[in-house]
């Protein structure tokens, strides 16, 4: 990678068709690359280029000290992009991911055709917290360093006990297994803190604004009405801002958890595959 960076990255080419388009799918935070282990064989298996990566300081990738902005970031995607050998992919990026790729593609529309905001890039942590102190005092991520392995076993069973397999391992893949059979988060808790402040940074209605390629925005309704409203007032506003653009949009709502990906890999995979079959991703930039 440039700038010496190594991000680990999984590969998914099963009968590969060049003239379809790629997907780099893009973790939440403090997740990891393996949360797409049931969307990604799907989109492979038909005739997709497929990629996961994860992004510094996640997972088996490089934790340099600093990095953590969306600029950065976005450099850290372009460079990737260019190694994979990818031509202009869909990017798809679920919860602090989805920020990721809408702000890569406002800053780098002649490299993607397209992009997939999976639970986010909706709302402004701004507009929920009335500071940055406070902001960090509720999403400040719990002290998980030492816990035993079978309790975070135990936990992901119990609160998720509808999750293939594929997706209750790769949430255990965001922890380092230490040979005491403890846990570490790969994501270390001042990164994270770095990273929750540049989302506290970000303005998603400006993105929207200078978005000039097509989105397939897929917000999760869990259940908590103050949330999902929301979420449907940021999609609503982000329809209107594409459309005073003549952007093309698709909005698709699912049901189920914040991680739906690893909830229902199947159907979400179902969505891309469909949009793209439609044509939402058909490789026109809109100036």
């Amino acid at each position: 990678m440039a700038g010496g960076l190594s991000l680990r990255v999984l590969r998914w080419q099963e009968a590969t068709r060049s003239d379809l388009a790629p997907f780099l799918l893009v973790h939440g935070l403090a997740s990891n690359a393996r949360l797409w282990d049931g969307v990604a064989p799907r989109l492979g298996a038909a005739g997709h280029a497929v990629a996961a990566v994860d992004l510094r300081g996640h997972g088996r990738s490089d934790k340099p000290d600093g990095g953590y902005d969306f600029a950065t970031i976005s450099e850290d995607l372009r460079g990737l992009i260019a190694a994979l050998g990818f031509d202009r992919p869909v990017l798809v990026g679920q919860s602090w991911g989805a920020g990721v790729v809408l702000d890569f593609a406002v800053r780098h529309p002649d490299l993607v055709r397209g992009i997939v905001l999976v639970d986010g890039g909706l709302t402004d942590l701004r507009d929920a917290f009335p500071s940055w102190e406070i902001c960090w005092t509720r999403l400040a991520p719990p002290q998980l360093v030492g816990l035993p392995l079978s309790d975070v076993e135990g936990y992901f069973r119990l609160h998720h006990a509808d999750w293939p397999m594929e997706g209750l391992e790769g949430s255990l893949a965001n922890f380092e297994i230490r040979p005491d059979r403890t846990i570490a988060p790969w994501l270390t808790r001042d990164r994270h803190r770095a990273i929750l402040e540049s989302m506290w940074g970000q303005r998603t209605a400006d993105l929207w604004a200078g978005l000039r390629v097509p989105p397939l925005i897929i917000p999760v309704d869990g259940g908590e009405s103050d949330w999902t409203q929301a979420k449907r007032a940021g999609a609503d506003a982000a329809e209107t801002a594409l459309r005073a653009s003549g952007v093309p949009c698709q909005v698709q709502w699912f049901t189920g958890d914040h991680d739906i990906h690893a909830q229902h890999p199947a159907e979400l995979a179902e969505a891309l595959l469909a949009a793209d079959r439609e044509g939402l991703f058909s490789g026109q930039v809109t100036t």
